[in-house]
């Protein structure tokens, strides 16, 4: 990703929802281009920590302000991303797979409208997507309407005339639609961490969900895929 230059400091500001991964790293980098961002991660006692490296060493090397949330154990409890007793698949179920986290994006979107408010921002960016993704119930776009109906409800800002904005740039587009956009706008992928489950140096398994999509997406978009597996 392009390092962001002087003139942001002119830009609005927005909160950007920032993993570390392939679709959280385009997400800023498309959110830089109008805005000063301010990413916000989230350590949630996830298996897969070492995708929290990678957004330290991304924003820092973009010249993004970047702040890491941590959430006490127990908070999103009861997934294959949070729970080592519960084993990630490698292959696609049905319905819900056991790596949804119980609530996760509404508890990040909680805390990001929080910090919205603090800066005074009207904008929060979240890389949620309803083609290529898991069947995580807060990744559609009903559940995005309704959480900005209840942000605009809640705050001061909005209460005194400042609309607030969720913007979902990625939720219609393809894997392979979204590496694209991602290449031109200079991203390497190399740095980013998107594997369910992987190991302390940010290296990939190749057979969670997460790998599947992002290696297809690679695939589909005619690019060679840079990810680092184990």
């Amino acid at each position: 990703m392009r390092p962001v230059d002087s003139a942001m400091s002119q830009q609005p500001k927005a909160v950007v929802l920032f993993s570390g991964g392939l679709d959280s790293t385009t997400l800023l980098a498309m959110a830089s281009r109008n805005y000063e961002c301010h990413a916000i991660s989230f350590n949630y006692r996830q298996r897969h920590i070492s995708e929290l490296e990678a957004a330290r060493e991304i924003s820092q090397q973009s010249g993004i302000k970047h702040q890491i949330i941590a959430l006490d154990e127990g908070v999103l409890a009861g997934s294959a991303l949070t729970d080592p007793d519960i084993k990630v698949p490698d292959t696609l179920a049905e319905g819900i797979p056991v790596t949804y986290v119980p609530a996760r994006n509404t508890v990040f979107l909680a805390h990001a409208l929080a910090v919205a408010e603090v800066i005074g921002s009207t904008d929060i960016f979240i890389g949620v997507n309803a083609v290529d993704y898991s069947g995580y119930p807060d990744c559609r776009p009903e559940y995005i309407e309704a959480f900005s109906k209840m942000a605009n409800l809640a705050t001061k800002a909005s209460v005194e005339g400042q609309h607030l904005v969720i913007h979902t740039p990625l939720i219609s587009l393809s894997k392979a639609e979204i590496i694209q956009a991602g290449i031109e706008l200079g991203i390497d992928y190399e740095r980013t961490v998107s594997c369910y489950q992987a190991d302390a140096e940010g290296r990939a398994c190749g057979v969670c969900d997460s790998c599947r999509l992002r290696k297809q997406g690679f695939e589909a978009a005619g690019i060679e895929d840079p990810t680092r597996y184990r």
